[in-house]
């Protein structure tokens, strides 16, 4: 493909990203690799320059743009090099009219900077939402052993942390292959530091999704104890045994959720668990800096539907730890309303419990726990906050 060719199938792309944003459809990284799929004839260059020049209009677009090609512009108004590739020529983007409006800058829709504001996020903080990540890992104890990591790392604040270049496929290495070594973000494993899982004890991940964090409780547990991962989505958890069974994680319990009426499955474990983890469904503003498009889907009304679900989960959590046992909130969200507030109401809620502010090496308090942001800490966005049953 050309460069302009190249700008024009971002173009394409953008389209359906924007189309699926408004409709609440697929995410952005499938979409692109179902574009490429049925174009055989874009190499593996191609594919990443599309993919880079897409994810840099994104980034660029705090509202949902009207178009792909308005998207572009926004890149083309910031770069001579794209804005002389709009030429007109074949399998390229039709030349730059006169006064063409590009789609509009800036960080996030106007109400959402408005929440942000609200929650103690200055200008500077949210602009590094948009950040490219970095890749990190986290070093599996279960069988490091004989681990020989990639070069060009650094370690991270969390205990077994490694920190890469965002393209390092990671993926192709005999660590990664072998179980050694798992794509998890650093903020992600001081969230699961929190929980301070011990060998022998019993610990439930109530919101386990395709098991990251039930791997890295697993790897402190030293597989001994009872880990039970619990899910209401049935496709995500069944993600999780492969994923065990590479990392020589044994001994996971799964355990799938009826939404709504968890406490059927859930009664086993009234008062019997030294640590529950909630991984709470959450807005994910902490984590635009590789999911970029989803500050275009979130609403109002879907924010205020995560906090319900997080109180109901939190609430649900509470019945399952013993007297003198761990609770730990965990949100990928930079909003007091999925962070401080949240954890502010459950205290109110379950006066039984007591908040225990976190000590870890990054992170900055906030209410009854920590946050841990690009900005501060080089992380995602994180809220995570311990209460302990008195």
């Amino acid at each position: 493909m050309t460069p302009a060719a190249r700008v024009q199938a971002a173009i394409e792309v953008l389209d359906l990203v924007i189309e699926a944003a408004r409709s609440n459809g697929a995410p952005a990284d499938r979409l692109i690799g179902d574009w490429f799929r049925t174009r055989r004839f874009a190499g593996s260059g191609d594919r990443r320059a599309v993919r880079e020049l897409a994810y840099r209009a994104i980034r660029l677009c705090g509202e949902v743009p009207e178009t792909g090609r308005a998207a572009m512009l926004r890149v083309a108004g910031e770069d001579p090099q794209v804005a002389a590739l709009f030429d007109g020529s074949r399998h390229a983007p039709a030349a730059i009219g006169a006064g063409e409006q590009a789609a509009a800058g800036g960080v996030a829709p106007a109400w959402l900077m408005q929440r942000l504001a609200e929650s103690g996020i200055d200008a500077a903080q949210a602009e590094s939402l948009l950040d490219r990540a970095p890749l990190d890992i986290r070093v599996n104890t279960l069988r490091a052993g004989t681990l020989q990591l990639p070069e060009g790392g650094q370690r991270t604040a969390s205990g077994n942390g490694w920190r890469y270049l965002p393209d390092t496929r990671i993926e192709q290495t005999s660590a990664y292959l072998e179980g050694m070594v798992e794509v998890q973000d650093a903020g992600s494993q001081l969230t699961c530091e929190v929980v301070a899982a011990r060998p022998g004890e019993t610990v439930i991940d109530l919101c386990a999704g395709a098991g990251g964090k039930t791997l890295a409780l697993a790897a402190a547990m030293e597989n001994t104890g009872r880990l039970i991962a619990a899910d209401a989505d049935r496709m995500r958890l069944s993600r999780l045994a492969p994923r065990a069974q590479r990392a020589g994680a044994t001994g996971i319990e799964t355990l799938l959720l009826d939404a709504n009426r968890e406490m059927e499955a859930l009664a086993p474990f009234v008062d019997k668990a030294d640590a529950v983890l909630v991984d709470a469904p959450c807005s994910g503003t902490g984590t635009w800096r590789r999911n970029p498009e989803a500050r275009w889907r979130l609403t109002d009304k879907q924010l205020e539907r995560y906090a319900a679900i997080q109180s109901r989960l939190l609430d649900i959590a509470a019945r399952l730890v013993r007297p003198g046992g761990r609770l730990v909130f965990v949100t990928c969200s930079l909003l007091d309303a999925e962070g401080a507030g949240q954890a502010a109401g459950f205290l109110a809620r379950n006066t039984g419990f007591r908040a225990e502010i976190p000590v870890l090496p990054a992170g900055t308090v906030r209410g009854a726990g920590l946050r841990l942001s690009p900005y501060h800490d080089g992380t995602d966005g994180f809220f995570v906050a311990r209460f302990v049953r008195l």
